[in-house]
């Protein structure tokens, strides 16, 4: 039988440094300590991010969203959306090169092994050795330090939806309840097997971005380019020796370019949704062009139009502000405004109103007509909170509730449920339903709710 699929090869990254390579560790870094010192931050008594599922409160600094504020979210992934395009239109894949947590998690993953094992070349001879005590114990080694770096991202992840400090007591006391642990033991094998093993295959066969990232490119969008013109025909030659009188162009053929790729792929063969744009090769072909005594810039971030048309690197910036990028980014600017102002202007409290469904209307004393209300007030600010309660809508409407005075404190960051009533006599209207409104107030704003009054005929 003819196999319609290529066997996997494994790929062995080789270490590289320069310019993009120390950008991408800054990157490494920036996230990461964000990510594992977050949840350790203290802000007014509590932890400063926390996604509090089961009181369904988000925490995030000194702002307190409920679910009703579903809309925050919505626009920030949407920003997030339109940010992508924005970077990739301009610049091709710098997320994925930079920042996804794929490419962050194989490069930890990547250095433990380095450290552990030893290079790509010292990889490959110990990978096709026999097994013996040294490898055994190398393997092992290599196994448990992913496995603990693994397990302790798990338990960073579910820290952000559990108090951390309350978790690390669990773990210590080994009362850690179920679903924490399935869910710490769950992200953390999700980490070690996509950054141990899959590694370059989640960005070749699982990621959706590499393909449809051509709809994002153009001509003038800056991507990790081989200069063929200029490169070929490749081949090996003397460190002094004439490449142009050997025919040959500035390549020496090395492949370091091949090495060091995260994904296995040759970037001499042009683009490929493959490439990830960490320019790693950039970094290792800029190594090569010292050594050799050439000039850089073999590998480089350049666009279609500046290869085509011999463009200087001031022609291709002035060809970055284009219509689709000015559109994405004038896009991104409104949409962001808009967030930040909805934020500053958002009333710090939440009202919902429920009507009582068993009893539309009753007469009470005084023959007066009566119904019966519940009010959930949440309260999101940091800070104990006092409402005043009214109502209009129907001439003569009255409020009443169960304190002698319609008022109601609420507790920072809580929500209580206040039972209320409407009273209005019988010539307030004809039968049926009429629009009322309830107005909550409070030092920091107010907020005006709809709902029914029902008078019988």
């Amino acid at each position: 039988m003819v196999s319609l699929y290529e066997a996997h090869r494994k790929v062995y990254p080789r270490s590289v440094t320069g310019l993009f390579a120390r950008w991408r560790w800054f990157f490494v870094f920036a996230t990461q300590i964000f990510f594992y010192g977050m949840p350790w931050l203290q802000w007014g008594g509590r932890q400063a991010m926390l996604f509090d599922l089961e009181a369904r409160r988000f925490y995030i600094f000194g702002l307190v969203l409920y679910p009703q504020d579903v809309i925050y979210l919505a626009g920030i992934l949407i920003i997030s959306a339109l940010l992508l395009f924005l970077f990739t239109a301009v610049a091709g894949r710098q997320w994925c090169g930079y920042s996804c947590p794929q490419t962050v998690y194989t490069e930890i993953y990547l250095w433990i092994e380095r450290r552990i094992e030893g290079d790509r070349a010292a990889r490959m001879r110990l990978d096709a050795a026999p097994m013996s005590p040294s490898k055994f114990a190398r393997k092992a080694g290599k196994q448990v330090a992913w496995i603990a770096f693994g397990l302790w991202t798990g338990f960073t992840f579910v820290g952000y939806f559990t108090p951390i400090r309350e978790l690390a007591m669990h773990v210590l006391d080994l009362s850690l309840g179920p679903w924490e642990t399935f869910w710490v033991f769950f992200y953390g094998f999700a980490t070690y097997g996509n950054a141990g093993f899959m590694r370059e295959q989640v960005c070749k066969y699982m990621c959706p971005y590499a393909r449809f990232q051509s709809a994002m490119f153009d001509r003038d969008t800056l991507i990790v380019t081989y200069d063929a013109g200029r490169g070929e025909p490749r081949g090996a030659r003397s460190r002094k020796a004439d490449p142009r009188a050997l025919g040959l162009g500035d390549c020496v053929n090395c492949t370091l370019c091949v090495q060091v790729c995260p994904t296995g792929i040759d970037i001499r063969n042009g683009l490929q949704h493959e490439c990830i744009s960490c320019a790693a090769c950039i970094d290792v072909c800029d190594d090569v062009m010292d050594k050799v005594g050439y000039p850089r810039g073999l590998i480089r971030y350049s666009t279609e139009n500046a290869l085509a048309g011999g463009w200087d690197r001031r022609q291709i910036l002035r060809r970055v502000l284009r219509p689709r990028v000015l559109v994405y980014a004038a896009t991104l600017a409104g949409l962001t405004l808009a967030l930040v102002a909805s934020l500053l202007l958002r009333t710090p409290f939440k009202v919902d109103i429920v009507r009582d469904r068993a009893t539309l209307a009753r007469i009470v004393q005084g023959g007066k007509i009566e119904n019966v209300y519940r009010l959930q007030i949440m309260n999101a600010e940091e800070q104990p909170r006092t409402y005043t309660l009214s109502a209009d809508g129907l001439p003569g409407l009255a409020l009443l509730t169960d304190t002698p005075e319609p008022q109601v404190t609420v507790d920072a960051a809580e929500a209580l449920w206040v039972p209320v009533r409407l009273q209005a006599s019988y010539d307030a209207g004809r039968p049926g339903s009429h629009e009322v409104h309830f107005l909550v107030q409070s030092p920091s704003g107010q907020v005006r709710e709809k709902s029914v009054f029902m008078i019988p005929r």
